[in-house]
Protein backbone atom coordinates (compact mmCIF):
# COMPACT_ATOMS: atom_id res chain seq x y z
CA UNK A 1 0.00 0.00 0.00
CA UNK A 2 1.36 3.40 -0.97
CA UNK A 3 0.15 6.80 0.14
CA UNK A 4 -1.17 9.76 -1.83
CA UNK A 5 -0.51 12.86 0.26
CA UNK A 6 -2.31 16.14 -0.42
CA UNK A 7 -0.63 18.40 2.16
CA UNK A 8 -2.40 21.72 1.71
CA UNK A 9 -0.48 23.84 4.19
CA UNK A 10 2.29 26.32 3.51
CA UNK A 11 5.77 24.94 4.31
CA UNK A 12 6.50 28.02 6.44
CA UNK A 13 3.36 27.44 8.53
CA UNK A 14 4.11 23.82 9.39
CA UNK A 15 7.73 23.01 8.49
CA UNK A 16 7.67 19.96 10.76
CA UNK A 17 4.93 18.32 8.69
CA UNK A 18 6.88 18.88 5.49
CA UNK A 19 10.04 17.51 7.09
CA UNK A 20 8.22 14.35 8.20
CA UNK A 21 6.75 13.97 4.73
CA UNK A 22 10.20 14.27 3.14
CA UNK A 23 11.59 11.59 5.46
CA UNK A 24 8.96 9.08 4.29
CA UNK A 25 8.92 10.24 0.66
CA UNK A 26 9.89 6.89 -0.82
CA UNK A 27 6.80 5.28 0.69
CA UNK A 28 4.40 7.63 -1.09
CA UNK A 29 2.71 7.19 -4.42
CA UNK A 30 2.86 10.97 -4.85
CA UNK A 31 2.63 14.27 -2.99
CA UNK A 32 0.16 16.87 -4.27
CA UNK A 33 1.55 20.41 -4.32
CA UNK A 34 -1.10 23.12 -3.90
CA UNK A 35 0.30 26.61 -3.28
CA UNK A 36 -2.93 28.54 -3.98
CA UNK A 37 -5.74 26.28 -5.19
CA UNK A 38 -3.35 25.66 -8.06
CA UNK A 39 0.08 27.11 -8.78
CA UNK A 40 -0.88 30.65 -7.81
CA UNK A 41 -0.01 33.83 -9.66
CA UNK A 42 3.70 33.84 -8.82
CA UNK A 43 6.35 31.31 -7.87
CA UNK A 44 6.46 30.66 -4.12
CA UNK A 45 10.08 30.00 -3.06
CA UNK A 46 9.01 27.96 -0.02
CA UNK A 47 6.95 25.57 -2.13
CA UNK A 48 9.73 25.41 -4.75
CA UNK A 49 12.21 24.40 -2.04
CA UNK A 50 9.79 21.83 -0.61
CA UNK A 51 9.12 20.35 -4.05
CA UNK A 52 12.83 20.08 -4.74
CA UNK A 53 13.46 18.37 -1.41
CA UNK A 54 10.64 15.91 -2.04
CA UNK A 55 11.98 14.98 -5.47
CA UNK A 56 15.50 14.62 -4.09
CA UNK A 57 14.11 12.26 -1.44
CA UNK A 58 12.46 10.11 -4.10
CA UNK A 59 8.88 11.39 -4.14
CA UNK A 60 6.73 11.99 -7.20
CA UNK A 61 5.32 15.55 -7.08
CA UNK A 62 1.97 16.43 -8.68
CA UNK A 63 0.55 19.88 -9.29
CA UNK A 64 -2.97 20.53 -8.02
CA UNK A 65 -5.46 21.56 -10.73
CA UNK A 66 -9.17 22.18 -10.14
CA UNK A 67 -11.53 20.99 -12.90
CA UNK A 68 -14.66 22.22 -11.06
CA UNK A 69 -16.47 19.09 -12.32
CA UNK A 70 -15.77 19.98 -15.94
CA UNK A 71 -16.95 23.60 -15.74
CA UNK A 72 -13.55 25.33 -15.86
CA UNK A 73 -11.98 26.33 -19.16
CA UNK A 74 -9.49 23.60 -20.16
CA UNK A 75 -7.11 26.25 -21.52
CA UNK A 76 -6.84 27.81 -18.05
CA UNK A 77 -6.16 24.41 -16.53
CA UNK A 78 -3.37 23.61 -18.98
CA UNK A 79 -1.86 27.06 -18.41
CA UNK A 80 -1.83 26.32 -14.68
CA UNK A 81 -0.07 23.02 -15.41
CA UNK A 82 2.60 24.93 -17.34
CA UNK A 83 3.15 27.21 -14.33
CA UNK A 84 3.39 24.21 -12.01
CA UNK A 85 6.01 22.73 -14.31
CA UNK A 86 7.98 25.96 -14.70
CA UNK A 87 7.94 26.97 -11.03
CA UNK A 88 7.90 23.65 -9.20
CA UNK A 89 9.10 21.09 -11.79
CA UNK A 90 6.14 18.80 -11.06
CA UNK A 91 6.10 15.30 -12.49
CA UNK A 92 2.40 15.35 -13.32
CA UNK A 93 -0.95 16.62 -12.14
CA UNK A 94 -3.76 15.94 -9.69
CA UNK A 95 -7.02 16.84 -11.41
CA UNK A 96 -9.37 17.58 -8.54
CA UNK A 97 -13.16 17.78 -8.77
CA UNK A 98 -13.13 15.80 -11.98
CA UNK A 99 -16.52 15.01 -13.53
CA UNK A 100 -17.89 11.52 -12.99
CA UNK A 101 -20.75 11.03 -15.45
CA UNK A 102 -20.34 9.88 -19.01
CA UNK A 103 -21.20 13.32 -20.44
CA UNK A 104 -17.98 14.77 -19.06
CA UNK A 105 -15.81 11.99 -20.43
CA UNK A 106 -14.90 13.51 -23.85
CA UNK A 107 -13.79 16.80 -22.31
CA UNK A 108 -11.80 15.03 -19.63
CA UNK A 109 -10.16 12.85 -22.27
CA UNK A 110 -9.05 15.93 -24.21
CA UNK A 111 -7.67 17.57 -21.06
CA UNK A 112 -5.70 14.49 -20.05
CA UNK A 113 -4.33 14.22 -23.59
CA UNK A 114 -3.21 17.86 -23.39
CA UNK A 115 -1.60 17.30 -19.99
CA UNK A 116 0.35 14.33 -21.29
CA UNK A 117 1.33 16.36 -24.36
CA UNK A 118 2.85 18.94 -21.99
CA UNK A 119 4.93 16.22 -20.35
CA UNK A 120 2.79 15.12 -17.40
CA UNK A 121 4.10 11.61 -16.76
CA UNK A 122 1.50 10.91 -14.06
CA UNK A 123 -2.14 11.99 -14.17
CA UNK A 124 -4.43 11.45 -11.18
CA UNK A 125 -8.18 12.03 -11.55
CA UNK A 126 -10.22 12.81 -8.46
CA UNK A 127 -13.97 12.64 -9.00
CA UNK A 128 -14.18 11.50 -5.36
CA UNK A 129 -16.76 8.86 -6.28
CA UNK A 130 -16.85 5.88 -8.61
CA UNK A 131 -17.11 7.52 -12.06
CA UNK A 132 -18.21 6.05 -15.35
CA UNK A 133 -15.69 3.30 -16.10
CA UNK A 134 -14.09 5.16 -19.01
CA UNK A 135 -12.45 7.67 -16.68
CA UNK A 136 -10.22 5.06 -15.11
CA UNK A 137 -8.78 4.27 -18.53
CA UNK A 138 -7.61 7.87 -18.92
CA UNK A 139 -5.61 8.22 -15.73
CA UNK A 140 -2.73 6.49 -14.03
CA UNK A 141 -4.70 6.67 -10.78
CA UNK A 142 -8.37 7.42 -10.07
CA UNK A 143 -9.67 8.51 -6.66
CA UNK A 144 -12.96 6.63 -6.32
CA UNK A 145 -13.70 7.70 -2.75
CA UNK A 146 -13.11 10.98 -0.97
CA UNK A 147 -15.04 11.58 2.19
CA UNK A 148 -15.28 11.10 5.95
CA UNK A 149 -14.37 7.94 7.79
CA UNK A 150 -17.97 7.57 8.99
CA UNK A 151 -19.22 7.31 5.40
CA UNK A 152 -16.34 5.08 4.38
CA UNK A 153 -17.27 2.63 7.11
CA UNK A 154 -21.04 2.65 6.56
CA UNK A 155 -21.85 3.66 2.97
CA UNK A 156 -19.04 2.45 0.72
CA UNK A 157 -19.98 0.17 -2.17
CA UNK A 158 -17.78 -1.04 -4.98
CA UNK A 159 -19.04 -1.44 -8.57
CA UNK A 160 -18.04 -4.60 -10.39
CA UNK A 161 -15.88 -2.83 -12.99
CA UNK A 162 -13.35 -1.82 -10.33
CA UNK A 163 -12.61 -5.48 -9.63
CA UNK A 164 -11.08 -5.77 -13.10
CA UNK A 165 -8.56 -3.00 -12.44
CA UNK A 166 -5.18 -3.48 -10.76
CA UNK A 167 -5.29 -2.13 -7.22
CA UNK A 168 -2.53 0.36 -7.98
CA UNK A 169 -4.92 2.21 -10.33
CA UNK A 170 -7.40 3.06 -7.55
CA UNK A 171 -7.15 5.39 -4.54
CA UNK A 172 -9.32 6.17 -1.51
CA UNK A 173 -8.89 9.48 0.35
CA UNK A 174 -10.51 9.33 3.78
CA UNK A 175 -10.60 12.18 6.28
CA UNK A 176 -11.73 12.41 9.87
CA UNK A 177 -10.08 9.09 10.74
CA UNK A 178 -9.54 8.72 14.50
CA UNK A 179 -5.78 8.59 14.91
CA UNK A 180 -5.68 5.09 16.44
CA UNK A 181 -7.65 3.81 13.43
CA UNK A 182 -5.33 5.12 10.70
CA UNK A 183 -3.70 1.68 10.21
CA UNK A 184 -7.19 0.16 10.00
CA UNK A 185 -8.15 2.70 7.33
CA UNK A 186 -5.11 1.64 5.28
CA UNK A 187 -6.00 -2.05 5.60
CA UNK A 188 -9.64 -1.33 4.72
CA UNK A 189 -8.63 0.46 1.53
CA UNK A 190 -6.61 -2.59 0.50
CA UNK A 191 -9.51 -4.92 1.23
CA UNK A 192 -11.73 -2.72 -0.94
CA UNK A 193 -9.44 -2.92 -3.93
CA UNK A 194 -7.43 0.31 -3.63
CA UNK A 195 -3.66 0.04 -3.76
CA UNK A 196 -3.21 3.73 -2.88
CA UNK A 197 -4.82 5.62 -0.02
CA UNK A 198 -4.58 8.82 1.99
CA UNK A 199 -6.11 8.58 5.46
CA UNK A 200 -5.96 11.77 7.54
CA UNK A 201 -7.24 12.72 10.97
CA UNK A 202 -8.23 16.22 9.90
CA UNK A 203 -11.78 17.15 8.99
CA UNK A 204 -13.63 19.73 6.94
CA UNK A 205 -13.31 22.44 5.76
CA UNK A 206 -9.67 21.51 5.00
CA UNK A 207 -8.80 18.01 6.22
CA UNK A 208 -5.53 18.09 4.26
CA UNK A 209 -4.15 21.09 6.17
CA UNK A 210 -1.86 18.95 8.31
CA UNK A 211 0.00 15.69 8.09
CA UNK A 212 -1.51 12.92 10.19
CA UNK A 213 1.11 12.17 12.88
CA UNK A 214 0.70 8.43 12.44
CA UNK A 215 0.87 8.59 8.64
CA UNK A 216 4.58 7.89 8.39
CA UNK A 217 3.95 4.50 9.97
CA UNK A 218 0.58 3.78 8.46
CA UNK A 219 1.73 1.17 5.97
CA UNK A 220 3.86 -0.86 8.35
Amino acid sequence: MSLLIPLYVHPAEDPGAWHRLITCATRTYAVVLNPANGPGEARDPAFATAAGALRAAGARVLGYLDMDYGVRDPARITEELRRHQEWYAVDGCFLDQAPADSRGLPGCRRLVRSARGLGASTVVLNPGVHPAPGYARLADLTVTFEGPWSSYVSDFSRPAWTERLPAERLCHLVHGVPEPLVPLAVRTAGERGAGVCGPVTGDLPNPWARLTPALAGADR
